[in-house]
């Protein structure tokens, strides 16, 4: 029985050490995307400043903050925690801050459409991710620690 599975195995550990191999570019693709995402959305409000404090007075609902403290924290926000993700520096505080904005986005809409609570699931899957896994060796904790924490 173990001659007929042999085949088997050796290909699942090729395919591990590939996958393997593969995980600290899939960890920086992981961070390079959200962290675009949030970095772009800060972007935006800043451009506009007027308008996003609108939106926060009228549209957005965050629990708990006055609309412009919420304003102000949600694009400060955007705009660092993204970069440090990016760069894989302070990962958990960046991935946990992130999260945060992604869940409290959902939360403060009164109405969200399904295409867009999906995009913001495959976001919290994502920043998950790099939070269990860390930055990977592609980033500047990894470069430091020398396996980028957990993933290696």
């Amino acid at each position: 029985m173990k001659t007929l599975l042999l085949p088997y195995f050796i290909f699942l550990s090729g395919l591990d050490k590939l996958l393997v191999l593969l995980r600290p570019l899939a960890l920086l693709a992981a961070r390079c995307y959200v962290g675009w995402v949030f970095f772009s959305s800060g972007l935006l409000k800043i451009k506009d400043w007027d308008s996003t404090l609108f939106l926060f007075e009228e549209e957005y609902a965050v629990p708990f903050l006055s609309p412009e403290v919420a304003a102000y924290l949600g694009t400060g926000g955007e705009l660092l925690l993204p970069v440090l993700l990016v760069l894989g520096l302070l990962n958990p505080i960046a991935a946990i801050g992130l999260s945060v904005l992604n869940v409290t986005a959902v939360l403060s809409l009164e109405d969200i459409a399904p295409a867009a609570l999906s995009m913001h699931v495959i976001w919290g899957v994502l920043l998950a991710m790099v939070l269990l896994w860390g930055p990977g060796r592609l980033s500047i904790s990894g470069l430091f620690s020398g396996a980028g924490r957990k993933a290696h």
